[in-house]
């Protein structure tokens, strides 16, 4: 027989973080700081909404693009966080998460051989999507010096004739960096210079513990050059509701809706309602969250510290990122180590891209107790190397 696998899909490498989930499964005892899931149930009122929607029989598609009363809700949402305002009917579509919304913005925007500028370490799908959309992907290697932002003059040295997009994963995963206004400011500037578009994921827009969340589309001619996308399973702990969303131009939303229409049809429309309750009535839900994650982080670095194990103190998302360097072994084995001889799960840094090797990733979307209960492990792992 033929060889029934594609040549492009076969060359992309499973997700580093599913694989160290599932030995979890797998192992008694254990204790996973690997998957980036709030530990909280989704609020009991935005929960209630989805369980009256189908109390009241709403199990039928919506449009394509979604209900209009949750995009309405996402361009008030928008506008009293951002400044920016969005046309509910032309700008905005609801996805289901928002790694379809990352998919759909490449596949919609790059022709072959077109060039995608990804920071990393970074979000495991940024990569897969362009290889997909059959674009190629080139790394901006993000260092730690700089607190793991992007600066200009990297993208400078990137760009090419070829560069059509730069993916800007802020707050980020797996380091916990944020962008601020300064730094944006000059992103901004060589991006309309090299006459770029931007695909800004802002999925942990509102996990930032240092001042507001600044997008990059509340600047100056941004908004017509950018797809923001940001979803629900962050800030509101819905992550199985599979929920995200996309704002853009016009031109562009139409044809994103085009895939998204043959290959979905729309986002699942009991979470669509419950989504709508999220954002007229969620920001208490968000903001008690957000102070419980706050303290988890801050705990997570006197830690580190007391264990002497270095770590840059991240301001956003819900992730820490130690550097092991000084343990003499790559990323991959001291999880796997740590993984066997103390039931602890963490994921190596290259998980996130190679320039992430000799980091890991800890999440924090874990209580109190676990997180403890994990640093007493990973105490005992260290002291014996």
């Amino acid at each position: 027989m033929r060889n029934p696998i594609g040549k492009k899909v076969a060359q992309i490498k499973p997700s580093g973080i599913r694989k160290f989930f599932d030995i979890v499964l797998e192992t008694e005892g254990a204790i996973s700081l690997g998957v980036g899931e709030p530990d909280f149930d989704t609020p009991w009122h935005i929960r209630d909404e989805g369980i009256y929607s189908l109390e009241k029989g709403r199990t039928f598609y919506t449009s394509n693009s979604g209900l209009k009363e949750l995009r309405t809700e996402v361009s008030n949402y928008i506008k009293r966080t951002q400044g920016v305002v969005y046309d509910p009917i032309k700008e905005i579509f609801i996805t289901v998460g928002g790694s379809e919304a990352i998919d759909l913005a490449m596949r919609a925007m790059v022709d072959e051989g077109d060039e995608i500028l990804i920071p990393q370490p970074s979000y495991v799908s940024y990569e897969p999507c362009a290889i997909l959309a059959d674009a190629v992907p080139v790394i901006i290697e993000l260092k730690e010096e700089n607190q793991f932002r992007l600066t200009a003059q990297e993208v400078l040295e990137k760009v090419t004739d070829r560069t059509k997009i730069l993916v800007l994963p802020f707050p980020n995963n797996p380091t916990g960096a944020i962008m601020e206004k300064e730094d944006l400011e000059e992103i901004v500037k060589v991006v309309i210079e090299k006459d770029l578009y931007v695909i800004s994921d802002e999925i942990y827009g509102e996990l930032t513990y240092s001042g507001r969340h600044v997008s990059i589309v509340s600047f100056p001619g941004m908004k017509e050059r950018t797809i923001l996308i940001n979803g629900f399973s962050k800030a509101y702990a819905m992550t199985g509701w599979r929920l995200g969303y996309a704002c853009g131009p016009q031109q562009i939303m139409e044809q994103m809706v085009k895939i998204h229409q043959y290959a979905i049809m729309c986002a699942p429309t009991t979470s669509q309602y419950a989504a709508v309750e999220a954002l007229k009535n969620g920001d208490d839900d968000v903001k008690m969250m957000k102070e419980q994650y706050n303290q988890r982080r801050r705990y997570l670095l006197s830690e580190f510290k007391r264990l002497g194990m270095p770590c840059f103190e991240p301001y956003g998302a819900f992730y820490v990122f130690p550097c092991i360097k000084k343990y003499a072994m790559s990323s991959e084995e001291f999880c796997t180590k740590l993984l066997k001889e103390e039931k602890l799960a963490v994921v190596p840094g290259t998980a996130f891209g190679d320039c992430g090797e000799g980091y890991i990733r800890v999440s924090y979307a874990y209580s109190l107790e676990n997180l403890k209960a994990a640093m007493e492990r990973l105490e005992r792992f260290i002291n014996r190397l």
